[in-house]
């Protein structure tokens, strides 16, 4: 049996995994991702992508947990958000996984909302508030997207294009 074609194999599927994880915050994405680019390399030896590579790729995949708090952060502040607000965002998110695809679109709004509320805002607040969080999940759900085809794209194209010294 050709061990190289299993752990490939199982490479796909943790970076399918990690790519349906960017976008649903059950999964922790970016190390899934990570974790089946290096597998992938490490079935070949690191023969064609290299340690300059996997530690851009460990970079990148850094980068996806900052864009998701600055997202979030910039988009709860960028409508007036107070700090409760934003830690109900957060938590309303959290709370969401367990609610499946409606409680993820819903729990950083709700989230948001109930954190502006107890803060003794008014509704309108806690309304801009709410509308302010899930812009910011939807900005760093498309920068962590961005990061990670950034980084199956820099796989790639090292892979094929570039050969690891």
């Amino acid at each position: 049996m050709d061990w190289s074609l299993v752990v490939l194999a199982l490479a796909a599927v943790l970076v399918a995994v990690g790519l349906a994880g960017v976008v649903l915050p059950a999964l922790p994405g970016a190390p899934f991702l990570f974790a089946g680019l290096f597998l992938a390399a490490w079935a070949e030896g690191f023969v064609h992508v290299g340690a300059w590579t996997l530690g851009a790729l460990a970079l990148l995949a850094l980068l996806t947990y900052a864009a998701d708090l600055a997202a979030t952060a910039f988009g709860a502040k960028r409508f007036g958000a107070s700090r409760r607000a934003v830690v109900g965002a957060a938590l309303g998110g959290l709370a969401g996984v367990f609610l499946g695809l409606p409680g993820l679109l819903v729990g950083p709004f709700a989230g948001a909302v109930i954190g502006e509320l107890s803060a003794h805002r008014g509704l309108r607040d806690a309304g801009r508030a709410g509308v302010g969080a899930a812009l910011g999940l939807a900005l760093g759900v498309a920068a962590k997207l961005a990061l990670s085809v950034s980084m199956i794209a820099l796989f790639l194209v090292d892979r094929f294009l570039w050969q690891a010294g």
